[in-house]
């Protein structure tokens, strides 16, 4: 079946791209509707592109031909996914505050599809702190993004910018409408450290990276699964594509996870602190010339996998938890397992010696009903294809 894109175009100069992405999205067998906006339409031309695209080019919210029939509602819903190329700043800080002034941002409210921008715009107002918080947002919302390239500029600038080149946007856009097993699943994915505050400037913490948990959650897109992915101040960015939650203490992850249910598999990759500072204080702590140190009260903090793995309600078909250990591996996850009462947990050895905490690789021990299954030491992005793979066999995808 004939896959179609709704790609809009944003005035910027690498509009003048959009072409040569209709010839291609043409040539690997897409039906293409261009939407341009009233700059777009300034670099090129409407009859150019529809001529490319074989289809009418769309410029205007009240076409009087199509609107008694709601046309920018049929045209958002018609289309298998929404390309921005180029995606200005503009039409970024418009997607972020939902606004809907013109077709093209009427068109990205009103879709129940995907959508995969391509931002491209002068270096300086890529890296002003609008554009990234706008950046920010979308990945949160779930849109995909592709791009920007580092390169020379129209403008004459040199850096952050560029849009993706057509060929690359292709490969995305493939990307984004694969079928995979996990397709229309929820899944649940918590990953990176909390941060424990001990006074406004200071906290416990622990060295999570988040790098697992980030693979984990990108493997489990490329499967097809919608991902809510509930991170901790990790120091590896989360993957694109997904709904990203971020949050600082357990606390405040537990009640996210909880926001997020029902999902039909929950996994724990988060290093979730076991205790928090029951007295922390509200001012910045300092000496005294005593050289006594504060007296600091410990309470313990909510238990997140146990929490969800004990539901009686609305428990996820499968529970994964993680363990950090630095000795007894097996012994110690087996015996977490049975207390959390989750169905499988993936055991590693994170000693200093072995270099995995906020490491790029990770040698896991798999732990369910039948028994132990050790791995050998790979990439995290390894681990996490392979585990993702296991989570859509226990789900009984197809």
């Amino acid at each position: 079946m004939t896959k179609r894109i709704l790609l809009i175009i944003g005035g910027g100069i690498a509009a003048v791209k959009a072409p040569e992405l209709i010839r291609l999205l043409r040539g690997a067998g897409f039906a293409v509707t261009p939407v341009l906006t009233k700059a777009g339409a300034e670099f090129v031309t409407p009859l150019s592109v529809s001529s490319l695209a074989g289809e009418a080019a769309h410029t205007a919210l009240f076409d009087l031909t199509h609107e008694a029939e709601i046309g920018h509602i049929q045209l958002s819903r018609a289309a298998d996914l929404l390309v921005v190329a180029p995606a200005t700043a503009d039409l970024m800080a418009k997607m972020a505050a939902g606004l809907a002034g013109d077709l093209a941002s009427t068109l990205l409210l009103a879709t129940d599809k995907r959508v995969l921008i391509a931002p491209s715009m002068n270096v300086r107002m890529w890296q002003h702190p609008a554009t990234q918080r706008n950046l920010r947002q979308l990945r949160a919302d779930g849109v995909l993004t592709i791009g920007p390239n580092e390169g020379d500029m129209a403008c004459g600038e040199y850096g952050m910018g560029r849009m993706a080149e057509p060929a690359e946007i292709l490969a995305a856009i493939h990307a984004a409408l694969a079928e995979g097993p996990l397709k229309g699943r929820h899944v649940l994915v918590t990953s990176g450290p909390t941060h424990e505050p001990i006074d406004p400037v200071r906290y416990i913490a622990n060295r999570s990276s988040g790098a697992q948990g980030t693979a984990l959650a990108t493997a489990l897109r490329d499967l097809g699964a919608d991902v809510t992915f509930v991170t901790g101040p990790a120091t590896v960015p989360p993957p694109e594509g997904v709904k990203v939650v971020r949050v600082e203490t357990a606390r405040e992850m537990l009640l996210a996870v909880q926001t997020a249910l029902p999902a039909e598999a929950a996994i724990f990759a988060a290093a979730v602190a076991d205790w928090r500072v029951a007295n922390a204080s509200l001012q910045k702590m300092k000496k005294d010339g005593t050289g006594q140190a504060p007296a600091l009260s410990f309470a313990e903090n909510p238990d997140i996998l146990a929490t969800v793995a004990q539901m009686v309600t609305g428990r996820p078909k499968l529970v994964v938890g993680f363990a950090a250990e630095t000795e007894n591996v097996t012994a110690h996850a087996a015996a977490k397992r049975a207390r959390k009462g989750c169905d499988w947990i993936v055991a590693n050895d994170v000693s200093p010696a072995t270099g995995i905490m906020g490491g790029s690789e990770n040698a896991v021990t798999i732990l369910d009903d039948t028994g132990a299954e050790s791995w050998d030491r790979m990439g995290k992005d390894e681990v996490a294809r392979r585990l993702a793979l296991r989570i859509a066999t226990a789900l009984g995808a197809s």
